[in-house]
């Protein structure tokens, strides 16, 4: 106020003072001086008083991270009821905003009052909600103001309320991370906090939108009909109108106004639906004591179900048994049906709890309640066999779970829901039924032992032969050359007595001719000098000079001499070995006298 009073008053003096100025000046020598210089001089360092004075007050240095928002204190025309922000020089807000450096303007700091705002940042995975102050209302039918397609032009305040025709209140469009400079008079945006991070897809999700606002024309924002969509109480409509979304947002980040959209988030991979445990399995265990009887012997066993499972094993009532029966559902939400989910009953695991558990279960038990199967060798429902015994949940699985799974498909299809697979688990079949089974199961598998035992026992045998064998293998071999020696030898010894034999019949054929020539007497003499003389050439030590004296007597009476030679040779070596030849018996030891 001072700067403006003293510019005031330089700029008067600087248009006044001069006339007080005379234009001449008489000396005491009478001559008249002219002042004129004076009075210029005057108004030239008044004025540029003034205009020093002004532009000191004319400019404004902004620093790099701030922003000159401008306050008119003197102006002359008042701002309209009900708005905020001057456009027109009126006193107060203005929308012109000063960015940093040096910003000159006619006596800004006389006029207006400068205040500067540190800029508004965006931190990174959030995004920036705007409240702007002035512009025009809402309509009736709104809660957030109408969508900006160019977020930049949103931000200049003069086209935001003068040519852009923005509206006072909560804005739809959002600011993304980043530095603005912005009028905060006009505009206050609001980062911090849960409510304003932006929404991130994850791999294998998709997020369906619930959007509480439009901003596409009415003729765009009609309801998506078909088969299952007409049922639904929530139309599912094009994107950017009113309701659920038709088209999901696949996996990425988005900067979305939760205060405009509701996201749902929806697991698009495979899921696992489990239904097992809540119930007591009994068994009976058979065993062998060491006499080779079969024992039995009882158990029970509470299964726990899990946490993650989606409901306890379906109870089953077949034969006038109640059977618990375990089961998998492989399921899975696409993309493309992720939607109707939504609109339909909210999430996926409403449709687990509400559609999907109570169908499965009812499933399940019509088709192991009143299950058929084609006949063998036929595919026409003509020759249909039922199957309701128990043991069929055991021995015929597969056939009972494509059947369900037949049965399931279009009923979660009805909930936009994709069955992939069935598959049961092992019943819990009362132990009674089993106990024969099981029974001749053990009978055969130790028949089966016995019969194994025993052709392993023949091939131990069989093996310690061969190695039995194999180590004896020289002495055999050994044997084997003495086998064929002693054959050799047996045929030698028999070709030898053969030709013995021939040589004894001649032998025996020429003494009996010898003999009926001769007479046996002579001829067995003869044959005792010729085996006496054989014996002698063999063995020359033994004969010696005889003691005895024979003398012949008569002619041709060679007999005497003969038997007193034997008689000497009878205590020779000569005789007993012709003895022994001969094979008689041992000569007498009395001695032999000559005649």
């Amino acid at each position: 106020m001072t700067i403006l009073f003293l510019i005031i008053l330089f700029a008067l003096g600087a248009i006044f003072a001069p006339r007080f100025i005379p234009e001449t000046r008489t000396t005491r020598g009478g001559r008249a001086l002219s002042l004129g210089w004076l009075r210029t001089g005057a108004r030239v360092v008044l004025s540029l008083a003034a205009v020093f004075m002004a532009l000191a007050t004319s400019f404004v240095i902004i620093d790099q991270d701030k922003v000159g928002h401008l306050k008119l204190i003197y102006g002359v025309a008042k701002l309209p009821p009900g708005h905020i922000i001057a456009m027109n020089g009126e006193a107060g807000p203005q929308a012109e905003i000063l960015g940093p450096g040096f910003n000159f303007k006619p006596l800004l700091n006389l006029l207006y009052e400068v205040e500067q705002k540190p800029i508004t940042e965006i931190p990174e995975n959030h995004y920036g909600f705007v409240v702007t102050r002035d512009g025009l209302p809402l309509r009736p039918d709104q809660f957030l103001a109408d969508a900006w397609r160019d977020e930049q032009k949103m931000l200049d305040a003069r086209h935001f309320l003068a040519d852009g025709q923005g509206q006072k209140g909560p804005q739809l469009t959002v600011l993304r991370p980043g530095r603005y400079r912005l009028n905060q008079y006009l505009f206050d945006v609001y980062t911090k906090g849960e409510p304003f991070q932006a929404t991130s897809v994850p791999a294998g999700f998709v997020a369906v939108i619930k959007s509480n606002v439009q901003d596409q024309p009415a003729d765009v924002c009609r309801p998506v009909r078909d088969e299952r969509t007409e049922k639904l109480s929530v139309p599912l409509v094009p994107r950017g109108c009113r309701g659920v979304w038709s088209e999901p947002l696949l996996p990425g980040t988005y900067y979305l106004n939760k205060r405009a959209y509701e996201v749902a988030l929806v697991d698009t991979r495979i899921q696992t639906w489990q239904y097992q445990g809540g119930y007591v399995r009994r068994r009976i265990n058979l065993t062998l004591n060491q006499n080779g009887q079969i024992e039995q012997t009882a158990e029970r066993e509470e299964v726990v179900t899990p946490k993650n499972a989606a409901d306890i094993a379906v109870l089953l009532r077949i034969e006038g048994w109640e059977i618990p029966q375990d089961l998998r559902v492989l399921a899975q939400v696409t993309p493309e049906d992720a939607p109707f989910v939504v609109a339909s009953v909210g999430d996926l695991q409403a449709v687990e709890d509400k559609i999907m558990t109570p169908t499965v279960r009812s499933i399940v038990r019509n088709v192991t309640g009143s299950y058929v199967a084609p006949a063998a060798g036929t595919q026409t429902s003509d020759s249909l066999q039922s199957v309701h015994r128990v043991l069929d949940l055991q021995d015929k699985r597969p056939q009972l779970e494509q059947a369900v799974l037949e049965a399931l498909i279009p009923e979660a299809r009805n909930a936009g829901v994709s069955v992939r697979e069935v598959r049961f688990g092992d019943p819990a079949l009362p132990p009674e039924l089993l106990l024969a089974r099981k029974r001749e199961q053990l009978a055969q598998q130790m028949t089966t032992t016995f019969q194994k035992e025993q052709q392993a026992q023949e091939e131990r045998i069989k093996t310690e032969k061969a190695r039995a064998t194999a180590e004896q293998q020289p002495e055999l071999v050994r044997a084997e050359i003495q086998v064929e020696v002693a054959k050799q030898d047996r045929a030698a010894a028999q070709l030898r007595g053969e030709g013995e034999k021939l040589r004894l019949q001649e032998i025996a054929t020429g003494q009996q001719a010898q003999a009926n020539v001769l007479g046996r007497e002579l001829t067995y003499q003869l044959a005792m000098v010729k085996e006496v003389l054989a014996f002698i050439a063999a063995n020359p030590e033994a004969v010696k000079v005889p003691s005895v004296l024979v003398e012949g007597g008569e002619a041709g009476a060679s007999l005497p001499a003969a038997a007193a030679i034997f008689g000497f040779l009878g205590n020779s070596t000569v005789a007993r070995g012709l003895s022994q030849t001969a094979g008689g018996p041992p000569a007498s030891t009395a001695p032999v006298k000559a005649p």
